[in-house]
């Protein structure tokens, strides 16, 4: 009796294990619609790819979700290019990375604590990036562009100061900006910013859980179980928040109910 409950365990587990290689590859592109209060009406429709953790350098399938996410954004060919942080595990994802960011067109980036080894999980290791050749790097600071006829602010979190809780953001948002997006790999800081600092803030970091268990009425988020912006998109006031899923994965090279995501965002005026 004991063997054949013993085969079958050992056959569910390895079932489950498939499943979780699997999905880590399984991306999923999303279009969303965003309302957003304060968007001028010649910026309705503004489309803006919100990608986040990649954690290249490290075996998984993740891989393949982030070579497929950035072929799909670069043909879509969308306004702006966001991407909030971890980027590398390891230092040898360093070439690959250059090679994607090369195919994205307006793209602006942050980094997170795994680009700096700032985590528990044991197989990452610390990578030297200063610059990303393709990306405007933001790091407590932000750039002011034009897109159709109206000034856009992109502002970007270093994730050292948040960690350290001396980060700022609201310094950064300039009052002329008809319109303000703020980057910074923790969703956590949407609710530290002043009502109206800024009008959007795309975050990652929590890869939706990574792994999930799902019950009746609920999931269990193994990754950050207490996290309470785990992805997709949320309001403060007249603040959107946007949490990626992400692309890659950590500790183990698996997810279970919690698909890898490349997301475009349809910005709309209105409540």
């Amino acid at each position: 009796m004991i063997g054949p409950l013993l085969g079958g365990a050992v056959a569910a587990a390895a079932a489950g294990l498939g499943y979780g290689w699997f999905e880590a590859g399984w991306l999923r592109m999303r279009v969303l619609e965003l309302p957003l209060e304060r968007l001028p009406p010649e910026l309705d429709g503004l489309r803006v790819a919100h990608l986040s953790d990649f954690h290249l350098g490290v075996p998984s399938r993740g891989r393949v979700a982030v070579e497929r996410a950035v072929e799909w954004v670069a043909a879509r060919e969308p306004d702006l290019v966001c991407i909030t942080g971890d980027l590398l595990s390891r230092p040898r994802g360093e070439p690959l990375l250059h090679e994607l960011l090369a195919r994205l067109r307006n793209s602006y980036a942050v980094l997170g604590n795994h680009d700096y080894a700032h985590s528990r999980d044991p197989f990452s290791q610390p990578v030297d990036l200063h610059e990303l050749p393709g990306a405007h790097l933001l790091s407590n600071s932000a750039e002011m562009i034009e897109l159709r006829g109206r000034r856009v602010q992109v502002a970007g979190v270093d994730p050292r100061s948040y960690s350290a809780g001396t980060a700022r953001a609201e310094r950064l948002a300039d009052e002329t900006a008809d319109l303000r997006i703020l980057l910074c790999h923790f969703p956590g800081i949407a609710r530290k910013l002043p009502e109206g600092a800024f009008d959007l803030v795309l975050a990652g970091h929590l890869h939706a859980g990574q792994i999930v268990l799902p019950y009746p009425g609920g999931r269990l988020l193994l990754a950050h179980p207490s996290a309470r912006e785990s992805y997709g998109s949320y309001r403060f006031g007249t603040t959107a928040l946007h949490v990626s899923p992400g692309l890659g994965t950590t500790f183990v090279p698996f997810r279970a109910f919690a698909r890898p995501e490349a997301t475009e965002l349809v910005l709309r005026s209105g409540t």
